[in-house]
């Protein structure tokens, strides 16, 4: 996902704050067109994507577009279909391939599609089955204005003055660019296809690999991707650039994957000595998470005019070729400078994301707090584990604590942007509440192979984890999730007991933690009322160690 931090300075470097983090303390007031755009509305049912083939010609000096979305669907009785783009796009005509036009009309930044309209003989034509709608359109398409933060088309330039454009969508959604069914719930089951008609001058790159790149010879060259897995429809994204192309053979788990880079013509000296960390990426994601989950798409970075986001298949790059994040550490540790944010953070999100997607982006921590974690994952694996806890203990000091992390369901809306960090620290601290590594690997393995190109809910992957691991998790959940207070651990020695207990925790609230007590490690259970262990006379506070590898707060109360 787009990068939504939520801090203000660290070290040096400013951070933009997201346009949809703007929930602190202000309730918004939801809209029709938000319930339209963010549920499974009535007629969003009866009809199931499996496949888009899009066409897309930008007139860059003007800043429009035209296009066409052949729509592969499955019919299972659809009459009236709602139909996402955003204005000012305006839909054309919607045709079948026997030229049958259909009728609509709009409301707001929805078509509603008279597909099964009584008053067409066409109609009573249409049988249940596979079926396929052209969508034709045009228009001047909403442009982004810090994106990928605040979505839209990028028309910009390169530093050679050559056109240098592509589209960021996440949130904001894919009808901003194209007419689709724009819900996360519906991944095309069959992958999608993208053709960018652009001048000759220029290459159009998008997801998946390339079938074939077709001279037009009018000035133009049409370029055609394919991608074979399903994928979500804000993934699919065009690339228009004076690129240039090196690739390598990564040998992986199911064999030798496809490694592609297409960069700006005079960056390319510079992008081959920074994507060596693609294939470090890469061992180290397999080893925890499982194979690659698009090896038949193959895996390419695609620098972008933008920072960074997770397309499938086509990851955007824009971090300057800097180690860290734009050459700053988040963790304020200096462990994070030791690689490239945006390669090791997208690259997360094939598995979690684009392999595993959430049916509603209230639930977008499945998304963030999975591929936060994996920049953690990813130092343990190739610096070790003292490393790896320094880095996910200094992220905390980017955790507001501002809104819950869940966001409202069916009105499009993403809860607090904690759901990166407090999500990565979520996860850190239930590992250590299993104190098992190989099992707690195992599970994100498993996790990755049965939610394999599957859309989730919260309640499946709590379930799913809490199964694995044969734990009961249920307040946990509820208090990194649900509410926005820090699990407080207070404790204080009274003559020969350590005696401690949990405050500002949801009910029911079930952690237990590691301590020392000099060097001696016992594993305390507390609960909301006083409990203690006995220890050694003479022993001070100083004498105990709580792991910092949880999330919580600690307090030394007094006798």
């Amino acid at each position: 996902m787009q990068l939504r931090f939520y801090t203000t300075l660290i070290c040096t470097l400013f951070f933009v704050i997201s346009s949809q983090a703007q929930l602190g303390g202000v309730k918004k007031i939801f809209t029709k067109q938000d319930t339209l755009r963010g549920s499974e509305g009535e007629y969003r049912k009866n009809w199931n994507v499996t496949h888009y083939d899009i066409t897309v010609q930008p007139d860059i000096t003007n800043k429009t577009i035209t296009g066409v979305n052949r729509m592969h669907f499955y019919d299972e009785g659809a009459k009236l279909m709602q139909i996402d783009l955003q204005q000012p796009l305006i839909l054309d005509s919607v045709k079948d391939d026997d030229g049958n036009k259909f009728s609509y009309t709009r409301e707001g930044n929805v078509y509603w599609l008279m597909y099964r309209d009584t008053s067409s003989n066409v109609a009573y034509k249409i049988q249940a089955g596979i079926r396929t709608l052209n969508f034709y359109y045009h228009g001047k398409p909403k442009e982004a204005v810090r994106a990928p933060w605040d979505g839209g088309w990028i028309w910009k330039k390169d530093k050679n003055n050559n056109p240098f454009v592509s589209v960021a969508c996440q949130g904001l959604g894919a009808s901003v660019w194209y007419p689709c069914k724009d819900m996360q719930s519906d991944k095309p089951d069959s992958g999608a296809t993208l053709q960018i008609i652009v001048p000759d001058s220029l290459m159009g790159i998008g997801n998946g690999k390339l079938v074939k790149k077709v001279a037009l010879n009018n000035g133009f060259t049409k370029y055609v991707w394919q991608v074979k897995n399903s994928i979500n429809n804000y993934n699919i994204i065009p690339y228009i650039g004076k690129f240039v192309n090196f690739n390598e053979k990564y040998a992986g788990l199911k064999g030798n994957l496809d490694l592609d880079y297409w960069v700006l013509e005079y960056n390319i000296e510079k992008a081959k000595k920074q994507f060596t960390d693609v294939p470090k990426m890469m061992q180290a994601f397999e080893y925890w998470f499982g194979p690659y989950p698009f090896y038949e798409d193959g895996y390419k970075i695609v620098e972008a005019p933008h920072l960074g986001m997770e397309h499938q298949s086509a990851i955007a790059y824009g971090n300057g070729y800097k180690k860290g994040y734009l050459g700053s550490d988040l963790s304020g540790t200096g462990v994070g400078l030791k690689w490239d944010f945006i390669i090791v953070h997208e690259s997360g999100h094939e598995w979690f994301a684009n392999n595993i997607c959430t049916n509603d982006i209230a639930d977008m921590w499945v998304h963030e707090g999975f591929t936060a974690y994996s920049e953690t994952l990813f130092t343990e694996y190739h610096f070790g584990k003292e490393e790896a806890n320094k880095y996910i203990q200094g992220l905390r000091k980017n955790i507001n604590n501002d809104v819950n992390i869940i966001g409202p369901y069916g009105v499009n809306e993403e809860g607090s942007g904690d759901m990166y960090y407090k999500g990565s620290n979520m996860l850190h601290t239930i590992r250590q509440i299993a104190n098992n590594d190989d099992l707690f690997r195992e599970m994100l393995n498993e996790m990755n192979k049965k939610f394999h190109s599957n859309t989730v809910t919260t309640k499946e992957i709590e379930e799913f984890i809490g199964t694995k691991l044969n734990l009961n998790l249920t307040s946990i959940f509820n208090q990194y999730l649900r509410s926005t207070n820090i699990p407080t651990l207070e404790y204080k020695i009274v003559r020969k007991k350590l005696k401690y207990r949990w405050s500002n925790v949801v009910d029911n609230f079930l952690m237990p933690i590691k301590l020392s007590v000099n060097n001696e490690e016992n594993i305390i259970t507390p609960g909301t009322s006083w409990n203690y262990i006995k220890i050694k006379k003479g022993m001070t506070a100083s004498s105990v160690t709580i792991n910092k590898n949880y999330y919580y707060n600690l307090i030394l109360t007094k006798k």
